[in-house]
């Protein structure tokens, strides 16, 4: 879930994901207070799959960011969030806006964390030189997308990366070699602009070829929202409203960050200090009455096994 790298290799990082399509959180330490580990103007990118790299804080404080790092992705808007002891807010003035939670862990200190979301832009990278690619490249660009229009036959796997939308308008003209090179690099999404027949005739070919099962049912085809009889061009109109549902659905992301591909761990709640962590192995599962309770810290799962009902009882009571 946590990889601790520098500042600099955090920025780094951050213009990686950039640049290969993918949005992710950016998390700034703004305010501590002692003895928290977070440092003034430490940073942590999150991304959408909830892999934090960087340094904000401790056991505690992780679980919390990357929680609320996917909210701030979700919603498009950025966050301050203050962790902290229930006495840090007593009696304090919390601005509008600024969400205040309570950690109850053994560790003291606080910290005032801004979450800003960076939403990178579709890269829409169109494969043919008709009317209708050229119309597309226009909307794609019109909607503030990236957008780029490349000649069948000038088509290279460099040109492609895991974020990038390719849509192959090469309309009979090498569509099969295209098509192969784009799925060799796993787009987050690939469109034939062909006729169904024509389709499986060129998925048949590519797979006699030895392209995978798997690789050519991720190719929609034929690509765009069903209008009816359309000419060309209107057939770019439907092709971009396609893109624009799926994306609004969270459909056109990389890969590796496709939730239907990568299953997230469960998220629960740790009972002694009310701190959210994954179920997983590393967060020292205890096995009480059936039930299986997870801990952010040593601490907090000793002090559960030595009283479990006294935590159960209070989580039913809240």
């Amino acid at each position: 879930m946590k990889e601790t790298i520098s500042g600099m290799d955090v920025m780094e990082l951050a213009v990686q994901l950039a640049r290969t399509g993918q949005s992710y959180a950016l998390a700034t330490v703004v305010w501590r207070k002692p003895p928290s580990s977070g440092q003034h103007g430490s940073k942590a990118v999150i991304t959408a799959d909830g892999q934090l790299h960087g340094w904000i804080g401790g056991a505690c404080a992780e679980p919390v960011v990357i929680r609320e790092a996917k909210k701030v992705l979700a919603a498009g808007e950025p966050s301050l969030i203050w962790l902290g002891q229930d006495a840090d807010f007593a009696g304090m003035h919390v601005p509008e806006g600024v969400l205040t939670i309570p950690m109850s862990c053994q560790s003291e200190g606080a910290l005032q964390l801004y979450i800003e979301p960076v939403l990178v832009a579709p890269e829409v990278v169109i494969v043919g030189r008709s009317p209708m690619a050229m119309t597309l490249l226009e909307l794609v660009r019109g909607v503030g997308w990236q957008g780029e229009l490349i000649d069948g036959s000038a088509f290279t796997a460099e040109m492609v990366h895991s974020g990038s939308i390719v849509i192959v308008a090469t309309q009979g003209h090498g569509d099969e070699e295209v098509l192969e090179t784009a799925l060799g690099e796993s787009p987050a999404f690939v469109g034939l602009v062909a006729s169904a027949k024509r389709g499986e005739a060129v998925q048949g070919y590519l797979l006699d070829r030895g392209v995978s099962p798997e690789k050519l049912s991720t190719v929609h085809v034929p690509v765009g929202l069903d209008l009816g009889h359309t000419t060309h061009r209107e057939i770019a109109v439907a092709i971009l409203g396609e893109l624009v549902q799926r994306r609004a659905a969270g459909e056109l992301r990389p890969v590796s960050m496709n939730p239907s591909i990568k299953t997230e761990p469960e998220e629960v709640i740790d009972l002694v200090c009310n701190m959210t962590v994954a179920a997983v192995p590393e967060n020292r599962p205890f096995d009480y009455d059936g039930v299986t309770y997870y801990f952010c810290a040593p601490g907090c799962r000793v002090a559960f096994e030595k009283d479990p009902e006294k935590f159960i009882k209070r989580e039913v009571t809240c």
